[in-house]
């Protein structure tokens, strides 16, 4: 079945062998795909083609993908795209190293294509559905923009990772209302995600440490809220 969207894949891996397959796999699907065979081939890419999502192997020669995902998040363009890692890799701390520089998902080889497919289509429908009629919320001193991810505190303006806008995004449309770190990862990363409670922690504090202290507050042995003052 075709993708009336047309959205379009950049897909990184050293093993030709995994591109082909999956090149294959998401033409079949109606995507349009770019392949690079390392990170930095990956990053130069990303700046032109502007992937909707990136398939992303995390153990790779040069640069692995957690150093090329966290470049390809410092691409102003590239705030809206979800970065899924490919890893045969199984230990806790890759996971963790995945999402804390911005990753949507984690998918672990040997890859079956059909599941992969479902995966993708999955994202881009639970993105859909998040589009809201209010684009902009404005709070005091700090609107947060959901056409262009961008933050802007007393005129200065900050760019977010997808992940970290969203989470914070969500917060502030239901200020003072308390969310455990389950209902978080739920609303945020979604069932069809396995990620760690803690991957939560880790994306609060970088958004504390980008716009103050000030606005999410921990509700100790329960979560987190966005603050009224």
């Amino acid at each position: 079945m075709g993708n009336k969207q047309m959205h379009k894949v950049l897909v990184v891996d050293d093993e030709e062998p995994i591109l082909e397959l999956l090149k294959y796999n998401l033409e079949k699907s109606g995507y349009e795909v770019k392949t690079a065979l390392d990170g930095n081939r990956a990053v130069d890419i990303a700046r032109k083609f502007v992937p909707d999502l990136v398939l992303l192997d995390i153990m790779m020669p040069k640069m692995d993908g957690v150093e090329t995902c966290r470049l390809l998040r410092d691409i102003p363009e590239l705030q809206k795209t979800f970065v899924v890692f490919l890893t045969a890799r199984s230990e806790e701390y890759s996971e963790v190293a995945a999402f804390d520089v911005g990753a949507d998902d984690y998918i672990n080889k040997p890859i079956k294509p059909r599941a992969l497919m479902s995966r993708i289509s999955a994202l881009f429908r639970r993105d859909s559905k998040k589009s809201s009629p209010t684009s902009t919320i404005t709070i005091g001193d700090l609107t947060i923009d959901r056409t262009s991810y961008t933050i802007n505190i007393n005129g200065r303006e900050i760019n977010l990772p997808k992940k970290e806008f969203e989470l914070l995004y969500f917060l502030a449309q239901n200020p003072n209302k308390v969310f455990s770190r389950e209902d978080l990862l739920q609303n945020i990363w979604g069932s069809d995600v396995y990620v760690l409670a803690r991957t939560v922690d880790v994306h609060i504090r970088k958004v504390r440490e980008k716009i103050g202290e000030d606005y999410i507050t921990t509700v100790k042995g329960v979560g987190y809220k966005f603050s009224l003052n």
